[in-house]
């Protein structure tokens, strides 16, 4: 065993003793589990908050996307800065009708804002899907760290395995509690190492970060400026856009809200999450830095460079901190994901269909429930391929199509029904799928449509034609339901 392994194992085994330990004086009723009995404090929440941001996708997507893709990967610094302060104003009104309807989940938002079951049951459909993509991304990245980071002495599947079975036991056990916890490690341990790698590969190989980027422009003319086609100007801005809207839309985005002891602790949250965002710009100076250093690298294998970088830069124990690091950075997010996706099977579909299913029965379920969707994430993972950043993006789209929906809800007077709200999520859902997974594009489509809108990023095309649906369908039965009464009250007279 090299010292590297050892780095790595003992943080899995910190991590997990410290998720069960989190358990300790509290007793796990749903509410508790889920949303630590709405009492957590400004700190917790910032920390679980950048337990969803800072994940594998931190480590090997961000610097992968940076050395392959160049400037397009700024967009994530955008779209973060942007989604914080929405969150800024939204989060304080979710809380507050979250605590006044003792709600536990994305899908119960839904249901309580339209008063309709069966939308809660398509919202959570919609959240489990979009989950479950995430979370083969961190079990995808987790594989990769730990076997880059252990020399190859820890295979991947072995890696995904002990850690799917790690953070499935302390979910288990200690719900949101666990993942709270574990991720005050896991952040200051992040934080250094990228702020580090960041500030280090840039001066050590090219004497600063304004040189670095000197040599790349140099060597790649134009390589850090959005193209003028693909991911440029127009796929940009529309990319902004979408996953600005969406980055809340996440279910595990709701946990925390739910937690938090308080609405003054969510506007500080808000107030620190942009500042917390410009770590990221670190992990795009590693890959920044590679290209030059570490040329060649193609598609998903460019998603290791920073691990490849690293070896070749450092000591086996530095390595193997960074692995260690790593598999935190998969650990938290992946616990959050499976929580919310068994709340959310349990609570907002099993129950819907099975009324008369106690709420401690429910209790009992969503933590059961935990290993098979654990073993369902780690089938996918081993069936699945693509880069990180096109899983993060893909997933992104199909979440957003909740936006229109949700932040119509938020309206003082909604205009927009219940079945509005279904047809529009249903349209641009299907839509996207459609497009990402079958690989279709506006250009391949209508050829002859100027530049800037074949480049748009397919999820906003999707979100505006929910958005017609949606207020279509909405105006009609609306109409509807006004002539029904209307019909009603003259039946009566």
């Amino acid at each position: 065993m090299n010292i590297a392994v050892l780095f790595i194992l003992s943080f899995f085994v910190v991590s997990v003793a410290i998720g069960i330990w989190a358990k300790k004086g509290k007793e796990m009723n749903l509410e508790q589990w889920s949303v630590g009995g709405r009492g957590m404090g400004t700190l917790l929440i910032f920390l679980l908050s950048a337990g969803e941001m800072y994940t594998t996708f931190t480590f090997l997507g961000a610097s992968g996307s940076a050395y392959r893709d160049g400037g397009s990967i700024f967009s994530i610094v955008t779209y973060g800065c942007l989604a914080t302060v929405i969150s800024y104003f939204v989060f304080p009104a979710i809380w507050r009708y979250a605590k006044q309807h003792k709600l536990v989940s994305q899908s119960d938002f839904f249901v309580k804002k339209y008063q309709s079951p069966y939308l809660g049951v398509l919202v959570a459909v919609i959240g489990i899907v979009a989950c479950i993509c995430y979370l083969v991304l961190q079990f995808k990245g987790l594989g990769y760290i730990v076997t880059a980071t252990s020399y190859g002495v820890i295979s991947s599947k072995a890696a995904i395995w002990v850690g799917a079975l790690g953070v499935t036991i302390f979910v288990m056990i200690s719900g949101i509690h666990g993942s709270a916890l574990t991720s005050i490690l896991k952040d200051i341990l992040i934080l250094g190492i990228v702020v580090f790698l960041g500030i280090y590969f840039p001066i050590h190989y090219y004497g600063g970060i304004q040189p670095m980027f000197e040599a790349i422009n140099q060597a790649k003319p134009n390589f850090p400026i959005l193209p003028e086609q693909g991911m440029s100007v127009s796929w940009y801005i529309s990319t902004v856009i979408l996953s600005s809207i969406g980055f809340y839309m996440w279910p595990h985005g709701f946990s925390p809200v739910f937690a938090a002891s308080s609405e003054k602790a969510l506007r500080k949250n808000a107030a620190l999450m942009p500042i917390y965002q410009l770590i990221l710009l670190f992990a795009f100076f590693v890959g920044f830095a590679a290209i030059l250093q570490t040329p060649g690298l193609e598609g998903s294998a460019a998603d290791l460079i920073l691990l490849k970088f690293s070896k070749q830069a450092f000591d086996p124990w530095f390595v193997g901190l960074i692995g260690g690091a790593g598999v935190l950075a998969a650990l938290v997010p992946s616990s959050l994901l499976l929580m919310t996706i068994s709340t959310l099977f349990a609570k907002n579909i099993y129950q819907v269909f099975s009324p008369a299913t106690t709420d401690n029965q429910i209790a009992k379920l969503v933590k059961y429930l935990v290993p098979f969707i654990s073993l369902a994430a780690i089938y996918l993972t081993f069936k699945g391929g693509n880069s990180l950043f096109s899983i993060a993006i893909i997933a992104y789209n199909f979440i957003t199509q909740l936006a229109p929906a949700f932040f119509a809800s938020l309206m003082k007077k909604n205009f927009v029904t219940k079945q509005g709200a279904f047809a529009g999520i249903i349209i641009g859902g299907v839509l996207v799928s459609f497009m990402d997974l079958g690989n279709i594009k506006v250009a391949g489509l209508f050829p002859h449509l100027p530049q800037a809108i074949k480049d748009l990023n397919d999820g906003i095309i999707a979100l505006f034609i929910n958005i017609i649906v949606l207020l279509i369908v909405s105006l009609v039965t609306k109409k509807a339901a006004s002539t029904k009464q209307k019909a009603e009250v003259l039946e009566t007279v």
